[in-house]
């Protein structure tokens, strides 16, 4: 293929609500469900059907945290380093995202937990729901060394590593807007190398494998390298033929070499390549169901591990009680799975969008409010 299939000539495409990106979202999260519902299957599926079901963990993390990076820099990057957006209003905006949406889903897993020993059906683990544990998951802040975060809601690991990373984000974008688009992007792939090379050496693991008390030193290479693709993407001009022939080769051999074994260099730059190709294959027809599948998709990551715990609560006890055949066991594990998905679009519509809503003008009026003290000195000037 021609040189002219990657240019800084053209104008880049812009990323739309609807597009492959928001196709990504969804996929993600609806394999982020099967990877947590898969232990809870009569047989885990890691050991009935091929470990990927437990490295799923390892990959949907990292296109998670990595695709977090890229999003936040394209949709909010110009306006931040711009100055249109300070930083405290920009992490106000992302923290009242996710808190909101986890506070709810983690006091529901407390209700859950006293209210089902209360009526002698505790958890069977009761060791995953220490209530040492539980202050640092509530307040978001288990990733960042402080004593909790295990059991309860535990996949919130990540999100605590999340508000580190934007914490992190402006000052980040700052280096960043100084620089090219190739050196961005050799930035991004050589940080998150030293990164790894750093915890191999000290701590003997790679930095994948950081506990997730310590997640965001975990999360912060991988969200700072999709800061460096977004960056790259919006200065660099790929081919969409070139884009969706190397999107799909990535997801191939992404596939194909989870088969052997995790591969963990491989499948990043796989997953990179994926996101990258994705945010340059244009999307000429936006869909809104795509659009809405990605607006639930956040639903579906926080609730999933409390409608795990609640249906394989109530179906272990019936599995003990009734000596439930194989196949009836295995058709309430696949209503299990489909249960997260209908109560994810139920919490997403009846729950975090109204609060959404509300949020949302709350901010624009406490941003609106300089401006209109500033609006007659403006009006003498005009």
């Amino acid at each position: 293929m021609a040189w002219t299939a990657i240019s800084t000539r053209n104008e880049t495409i812009p990323i739309v609500r609807g597009g492959w990106l928001d196709a990504l979202r969804f996929i993600v999260a609806g394999l982020i469900i099967l990877h947590h519902f898969q232990m809870s299957a009569p047989i885990p599926l890691a050991e009935s059907v091929h470990p990927v079901f437990e490295r799923g963990g390892f990959l949907l993390t990292n296109f998670f945290l990595i695709d977090s990076g890229y999003v936040l820099m394209r949709v909010y990057g110009a306006s931040v380093a711009g100055g249109r957006m300070s930083p405290g209003d920009f992490f106000a905006k992302r923290f009242l995202r996710v808190w909101p949406a986890h506070i709810i889903m983690g006091l529901s897993l407390v209700l859950l937990v006293v209210g089902g020993s209360a009526l002698g059906v505790g958890p069977r683990a009761p060791e995953w729901f220490a209530w040492d544990q539980l202050p640092a998951q509530l307040g978001l802040v288990q990733a960042f060394g402080v004593h909790g975060g295990y059991g309860w809601n535990a996949p919130s690991w990540s999100i605590s590593a999340l508000i580190g990373c934007y914490l992190a984000f402006p000052w980040m974008l700052k280096g960043l807007v100084r620089l090219g688009p190739w050196s961005v992007l050799a930035l991004g792939v050589g940080l998150y190398l030293l990164a790894n090379q750093l915890t191999w050496t000290l701590l003997g693991y790679p930095v994948y494998q950081m506990p997730m008390g310590f997640g965001f030193f975990r999360a912060l290479p991988l969200f700072f390298l999709g800061m460096a693709l977004a960056w790259f993407a919006q200065k660099v001009w790929i081919a969409p033929r070139l884009a969706a022939w190397a999107g799909l080769g990535a997801a191939l051999l992404l596939a194909f070499v989870q088969y052997f074994d995790k591969h963990a260099l491989v499948s990043l730059l796989c997953i990179s390549t994926i996101i990258l190709a994705a945010g340059a294959t244009p999307t000429p027809r936006p869909s809104k169901w795509v659009e809405k599948a990605a607006q639930v998709s956040f639903s579906m990551f926080i609730t999933n591990e409390v409608v795990r715990i609640a249906w394989f609560g109530v179906v272990n006890v019936a599995v003990a009680k009734f000596a439930l055949p194989s196949a009836v066991q295995w058709t309430l594990w696949a209503a299990g799975v489909v249960a997260a998905f209908v109560f994810a679009w139920a919490f997403h519509v009846v729950i975090d969008t109204p609060i959404q809503t509300r949020i949302r003008a709350w901010l624009k009026r406490g941003q609106r409010r300089p401006a209109q003290a500033l609006q007659p000195v403006v009006s003498l000037e005009g």
